[in-house]
This record gives C-alpha cells, structure tokens and sequence, in this order.
C-alpha cells in the first residue's frame, strides 16, 4: 500500500495519507461506496456525467459542513454534473445529517465498509483511518479534470476553482 507523509497536515501536524495519489489527466478510477440507505453507490453509475467527488473527513465538523452545504448549494445550479461527498461516517449518521440540514442535491455517501474509495484516490489518512479533504473533478470520458488535496486538513478547498473545471468540461 502506498503511503505519502508530509504532504498534507491536520491542525498543523503532518499525517500520512494512504492509497494512490491521483493527477490531472488520470483515468479516474470506479469505486463502490454506499449511500445513506446502505445502497451501493458506484462511480460508473454516473457514467456520461461530469461529477466532481467533495471527500471530507467527517460531516460532523463544522468545516465538512460548510463544505458539503457549499456544494448542495452549487449542485442546484448545476444541471448536468453529479456531486457526490463521501466520508467515511456511518450511513446513519449521515441519513440524520442530511434530514437535519437540508441536504438534498449532493448525493451523501460513505467509504466506511471497505475504503475503496479512499484508498484508490489516496485520501485516507493511516492515524485516524477518515478520508482527508480532497476534491476531484471528472469529465464525462472519466478522465481526472481537477484535483485538490487540500494542505491543512482543517481550511476549506478552493470551491472556485473545483466548479469552473466542472462548468468547463459540462
């Protein structure tokens, strides 16, 4: 398993993400995750769409909030371009969150069972076993538009540039 340190932190600490690191022109890889009623959630459901991946360490930080309420927000504009956030809370816990706090537009998923996700796309962090902050934009050929690892965990990522490479390839 590939491990890279010190290429993110986390309140200032360097943490070791773990899984391939994925670059701009990159096929992207297919992933199975599950959504908030336990359902399987695979990439190529998406198939033919622009999607951008919002991947937050947990739903339940305010930071991962705004993250994935910045995100809803957008997905209302967007008409062809799917927006998934994965984390890896637990479904339950995101059915809640969703319900709570308006989430309607973003599909909400989790890596919990197996990381597939987290490991293909190098965003799991080895000491706390959650997926670092990390956006990725994928055209409709799934080829890797976008890609931020986003330096200290704990700041928000660059929304704007994430959603003109999304806007640029829909």
């Amino acid at each position: 398993m590939q491990k890279r340190e010190n290429e993110v932190t986390m309140q200032g600490k360097p943490i070791t993400l773990l899984g391939h690191k994925v670059n701009v022109g990159d096929s992207a890889h297919d992933f199975s995750v599950v959504d908030k009623e336990l359902k399987p959630v695979k990439l190529s459901d998406f198939n033919g769409k622009v999607k951008i991946i919002n991947a937050v360490p947990s739903v339940d930080t305010s930071v991962c909030n705004a993250q994935v309420h910045h995100f809803n927000v957008e997905a209302a504009k967007l008409n062809d371009i799917a927006i998934l956030s994965i984390s890896v809370d637990l479904p339950f816990a995101l059915n809640r969150y969703c319900a709570a706090e308006g989430i309607d537009k973003v599909k909400v998923t989790s890596d919990y069972k197996d990381l597939d996700f987290g490991l293909k796309y190098g965003v799991v962090i080895e000491e706390l076993r959650l997926l670092s902050r990390a956006v990725f934009v994928i055209d409709k050929h799934n080829k890797v538009v976008y890609v931020e690892y986003v330096k200290e965990v704990a700041t928000e990522p660059d929304y704007n540039k994430a959603l003109a490479a999304a806007k640029a390839c829909s």
